[in-house]
């Protein structure tokens, strides 16, 4: 039986082709107008006190914007080199039905960490085919992968990733990220997402020590059609975040969404720089920010994982996009940052442009790291 054989005999609805029609029925094809905004720039902010935790309302999965047809085809191009080690390495283990033993598990594990999985994710999951082995679940490498499949779609479906938005008045979103990350594009396919699904969204460029950042974030902004508040280079990134919540509160905007300095070296530098932001944003916007995503570069790998731990422990993350998610990506790390961390993965970014985002859909990621005759590189 080859590696991939059994894959269709225990997901016969799970194709590629198939995949790709339902989302193509599910696609809303309207499109917002974009005309140009104008920008706005920043006073100094006064002292506030610290937000009590949001009182939410989470955005149900109807209400997000349905994936591209081309999705699927993207994000099997975007997890490939995943997708090749795997099959390179598992065909022989596997392909044949050979019964399950030590020797098999083992050469599957290293596997599995070439993938870039992680060793300890590595070690995880083979806890889990261990336990179905044992418990007479499975017999055959034949079952392994099925298995696999299952096991990982459990685990990465049980996060909820829809976005909380305040039950009244802006959602303000906070995105933080190491420089080089990817950050400022991927507040741009926020912004685009948002517009997209109907939504008046606001930019404010926070990240007041990169003027370079703050340059491509006003470019964005015109592309996507949405407006931004920008401040003089090197100003308090704090005020201009408590700028844009004045504005987006003034003039009623759905969404506001604040970009945050990724240059800063320590972690007490940017526990006060972060602790700044929140004092002044929730002053004018009660329980602010209600969604703080942290910009994780898909090709970082296990490096990944320190910057999520870090974040999460000064800014309270609550949820991950990971950007760069193209065909020198290591799909690994989704299931590295769901073992170690627990936050979910939001969004995906899967190219250049502010078009390719994607909310997060662990069944079709899943299926793209196992998938036959899926792409090796990414589809337009």
């Amino acid at each position: 039986m080859g590696l991939f054989s059994f894959f269709k005999k225990r997901d016969k609805a799970q194709t590629r082709e198939e995949l790709e029609a339902q989302y193509a029925a599910e696609l809303d094809p309207s499109r917002m107008a974009k005309p140009e905004a104008p920008n706005v720039s920043a006073e100094t902010a006064s002292p506030a006190t610290t937000p009590a935790p949001p009182v939410v309302n989470e955005t149900p999965a109807s209400d997000a914007l349905a994936p591209q047809p081309s999705f699927f085809g993207k994000l099997a191009g975007a997890v490939a080199k995943t997708r090749r080690v795997l099959s390179r390495r598992v065909a022989g283990l596997v392909g044949l039905g050979q019964k399950i033993d030590e020797d098999l598990l083992e050469q599957l594990e290293e596997a599995l960490i070439e993938a870039d999985m992680g060793v300890e994710s590595a070690r995880l999951l083979m806890e889990d085919i261990r336990k179905a082995w044992k418990g007479g679940e499975i017999e055959t490498g034949a079952d392994i992968f099925p298995f696999l499949k299952a096991d990982l779609k459990h685990r990465l479906s049980r996060h909820p990733v829809s976005l909380r938005m305040a039950e009244s008045g802006p959602t303000v979103i906070l995105v933080v990220g190491v420089n080089g990350a990817g950050k400022t594009t991927s507040i741009a396919k926020l912004a685009w997402i948002m517009t997209q699904e109907g939504r008046k969204v606001l930019l404010a460029a926070g990240d007041t020590f990169r003027a370079a950042a703050v340059e491509q974030l006003v470019t964005w902004s015109k592309r996507i059609g949405c407006e931004i508040v920008t401040g003089k280079a090197g100003a308090d990134p704090a005020s201009v975040a408590y700028q844009g919540c004045e504005r987006a509160v003034k003039e009623s905007f759905d969404v506001l969404i604040i970009d945050t300095a990724g240059r800063l070296h320590t972690q007490k530098n940017l526990m006060d720089e972060l602790a700044k932001v929140y004092k002044v944003i929730g002053k004018v916007v009660p329980n602010a920010p209600h969604e703080t995503i942290l910009v994780l570069d898909s090709t970082t790998g296990q490096n990944a994982i320190n910057q999520a731990r870090m974040f999460t422990e000064v800014a309270g993350v609550s949820g991950i996009f990971l950007a760069k998610l193209d065909g020198t990506a290591k799909g690994g790390a989704v299931l590295t940052i769901d073992r170690h961390i627990g936050i979910p993965v939001k969004f995906v970014g899967l190219g250049e442009s502010f078009e390719d985002i994607q909310r997060f859909n662990a069944a079709a990621f899943v299926d793209a790291l196992f998938e036959e005759g899926a792409p090796d590189e990414q589809t337009s």
